[in-house]
C-alpha cells in the first residue's frame, strides 16, 4: 500500500485527504472547507477497491447496508409476532395443519416461509450474524484511521488547515499579554494545552468521539448473546403440557429432570357481599367465572445414572413445590412458569357391549384414550378389538375418517365385536352422538357407559445464561449514548503567522456553544471573533455582501 510524505515530513497513509500532523491539504480540490468528518483520514472503504475482500469490506462498511439490514431484522420479526411461533401451539399438533386451520391461507404462507420457527431459523441466524459482520467493520474502517488521526495531530497546523475550518479569523496584533490571557482562560475552561514554536492546540471532550463506537462494542456484545441462544444448553424456552397424575421429561433438560403433576388446582372468584371489588368483572365476564388462582403442584425429579435409550429412568426426588401464577419453580438455573391449562380433558371412556335386541350386556370395556389397548376380552366368548382410533375424529374431503391432532378433543373408534354366535365379528364405527355399521344392521353394539376427565397444565420451561451477557451489552450501547450525546469534541487553534494571529475552531456539534464559548475566552483581548464560513458561503449566494474576517 503507498505512503504519501508531507513537506512536514510526516508519511501518511494512502488516500489521506490532508496530512495528519501539520494538516496540508494532500489533494488538489480547492474546497472551501475541509472535509473534518474523519478528519480527513484514509478509510479502507474509501481507499481499495480491488480483491473480492475489498469488496466484501466495502459492502459491509456501508451505514445504508447495516441500517438496512436491521430494518429487515426488526420486520421480521414483527411478522414473527403476528401469529404464534410452533413452541407456543397446543401439544401433539401438526404446525401445518393447525396455522391451516387456524389462520387460512396466511397461517399457511406463515408456515410455508419459515415465520413459525422464526428466532431459530437458519436466516434469521444469518441476519443478526451479518449485523454484528456490519458493526465491526464499520467501526473499524472509521475508529482506527481516526485514533490514528486525532493521536498524530500537530500543534503547528499548516496556514490552509487553518483557513478551510468553519469558525476562522485572522487578527493582527503585537500584544503577547493577549495570548497568554486567551491561554490561561482556556485552561480554566478545562482545555488541554499543548505549545509549540509559539502556537497553540487547546482541546477537550475528545473522549466524546469514541461514543458511536462505545455503541457499537455494546450491540456487538447483544448481538453476541443473542446468537449464544441458540447454542445448546445456553438458552431453554420450551412449553410443557402434563396432565394430572402424569410424570413427563422436562424439555430442554437433556433427560435429567422430570416432573410430575400431582393436581391441578382451578379456583374463580364468587359473586357476593364479600368480593364487591370483583363484582362489576365478574358480571363482565359473562359466564361468571374470573380466575382466582390456578396452581399445578409437582413433584420435581432428577434421573440417576446415565441416559440409556429404551430403558425407564430411575428417579430421584428433588422438590416439591406449588407453582403459580408469577411465582415459578426454580432448580439448577430452570425455572418452570404457569402459563395456561385445559379443564375436564377426556382421559377414559367406557363402552358395553350390549345385544340390541333383549339390552342384556355382556361386559363393560374402558379405553385409555391416551394409551388405547388394541383388544379388550369380555370372558365367555366375548371380545371387542379397537381396530383404529380417532382422538380428535372429523370426515376428510375425500369423506373418510381422520384425525386433527393426537389430542382426545373428540375421540371415535372402529369396533371388531366377537361374540360366540359371531365368531366372524361385527364392525361398529362409533363416535360422540354417532353410530355407523358399514356393513350392515349388527345385533351387538358398543353402547357409552361413561367418561373420566383430569386437568391439563401448560408449564413454560426457562433456562437463560444469556441474559448477563445482554444486560452488560445493552449498559455498554447506554454508556456509548450517553458518552456521544453529552458532551462534544472542541479544537481551538492559534497560530502567529507574519504579524498576525490565526485563530481557528472545530466541532463534531454544538457549534452555537462553541461560538459563545470563544467569545467568551477572546473577550478583551483584542483577537478577531472567528466568522462561521458556512453563513458566510449561503450569504453570497443569496446576494449578501460577505466581509471578510482580516482586521
Amino acid at each position: 500500500m503507498e505512503q504519501v510524505k508531507c513537506e512536514c515530513g510526516h508519511v501518511n497513509p494512502y488516500g489521506t485527504v490532508f496530512c495528519e500532523s501539520c494538516g496540508k491539504p494532500l489533494d488538489n480540490v480547492s474546497k472551501p472547507l475541509l472535509d473534518m468528518r474523519y478528519e480527513g483520514s484514509a478509510r479502507r472503504s474509501q481507499t481499495y477497491n480491488k480483491t473480492i475482500i475489498d469488496k466484501i469490506w466495502n459492502f459491509f462498511s456501508s451505514v445504508k447496508v447495516g441500517v438496512w439490514l436491521i430494518v429487515i431484522t426488526l420486520v421480521a420479526s414483527a411478522i414473527g409476532t403476528i401469529f404464534p411461533q410452533k413452541m407456543y401451539l397446543p401439544p401433539n399438533v401438526t404446525p401445518a395443519q393447525y396455522y391451516e386451520d387456524q389462520y387460512g391461507w396466511a397461517g399457511k404462507l406463515y408456515y410455508q416461509l419459515g415465520f413459525d420457527n422464526l428466532y431459530g431459523s437458519w436466516w434469521y441466524v444469518l441476519l443478526l450474524a451479518s449485523i454484528g459482520v456490519s458493526l465491526v467493520i464499520c467501526s473499524l474502517d472509521r475508529f482506527i484511521p481516526l485514533y490514528r488521526a486525532l493521536n498524530n495531530q500537530g500543534v503547528t497546523r499548516h496556514e490552509a488547515f487553518l483557513r478551510r475550518q468553519r469558525l476562522f479569523s485572522s487578527t493582527k496584533i503585537s500584544d503577547e499579554h493577549a495570548f497568554e490571557a486567551v491561554k490561561d482562560r482556556l485552561a480554566k475552561r478545562r482545555y488541554r494545552i499543548r505549545e509549540e514554536n509559539g502556537n497553540i492546540l487547546a482541546e477537550k471532550g475528545r473522549f466524546s468521539r469514541w461514543g458511536p463506537y462505545v455503541n457499537h462494542i455494546g450491540l456487538i456484545i447483544f448481538l453476541i448473546g443473542a446468537m449464544l441462544r441458540f447454542v445448546p444448553g445456553m438458552y431453554v424456552d420450551k412449553v410443557l403440557w402434563i396432565r394430572e397424575g402424569e410424570t413427563k421429561e422436562i424439555p430442554g433438560t437433556n433427560g435429567q429432570y422430570f416432573l410430575k403433576n400431582e393436581k391441578f388446582v382451578f379456583e374463580t372468584y364468587q359473586k357476593g357481599k364479600d368480593n364487591p371489588v370483583f363484582n362489576a368483572a365478574i358480571d363482565r365476564a359473562g359466564n361468571g367465572a374470573v380466575a382466582k388462582k390456578y396452581q399445578t403442584t409437582a413433584v420435581l425429579y432428577k434421573r440417576v445414572g446415565p441416559v440409556i435409550p429404551g430403558e425407564e429412568p430411575k428417579l430421584k426426588k428433588v422438590k416439591e413445590y406449588k407453582i403459580r401464577v408469577n411465582d415459578p419453580l426454580k432448580y439448577d438455573h430452570y425455572a418452570l412458569y404457569q402459563v395456561d391449562f385445559k379443564l375436564n380433558e377426556l382421559n377414559k371412556m367406557s363402552f358395553q357391549l350390549i345385544d340390541k335386541n333383549t339390552g342384556q350386556s355382556f361386559g363393560a370395556v374402558t379405553i385409555d384414550l391416551h394409551d388405547p389397548a388394541p383388544s379388550y376380552d369380555l370372558g365367555k366368548g366375548y371380545r371387542v378389538e379397537l381396530l383404529s382410533y380417532f382422538p380428535d375424529f372429523y370426515f376428510d374431503d375425500d369423506g373418510n375418517p381422520a384425525t386433527k391432532t393426537k389430542i382426545p378433543n373428540n375421540p371415535a373408534f372402529v369396533f371388531k365385536m366377537y361374540a360366540p354366535d359371531k365368531p366372524k365379528g361385527e364392525v361398529s364405527f362409533v363416535a360422540i352422538r354417532q353410530t355407523i355399521e358399514p356393513f350392515g344392521n349388527n345385533k351387538y353394539k358398543m353402547a357409552f357407559a361413561g367418561i373420566d376427565t383430569r386437568n391439563v397444565s401448560a408449564l413454560t420451561v426457562r433456562r437463560d445464561f444469556t441474559l448477563w451477557i445482554l444486560g452488560v451489552g445493552g449498559a455498554i450501547f447506554m454508556i456509548g449514548v450517553v458518552q456521544g450525546m453529552y458532551w462534544n469534541h472542541r479544537r481551538i487553534w492559534l497560530k502567529r503567522l507574519d504579524g498576525e494571529v490565526l485563530l481557528a475552531a472545530h466541532t463534531n456539534k454544538n457549534w452555537y456553544g462553541l461560538k459563545n464559548e470563544i467569545q467568551t475566552v477572546i473577550a478583551g483581548t483584542g483577537l478577531m471573533m472567528p466568522i462561521d464560513q458556512t453563513e458566510a458561503e449561503k450569504k453570497e449566494v443569496q446576494g449578501g455582501n460577505g466581509h471578510g474576517a482580516t482586521q
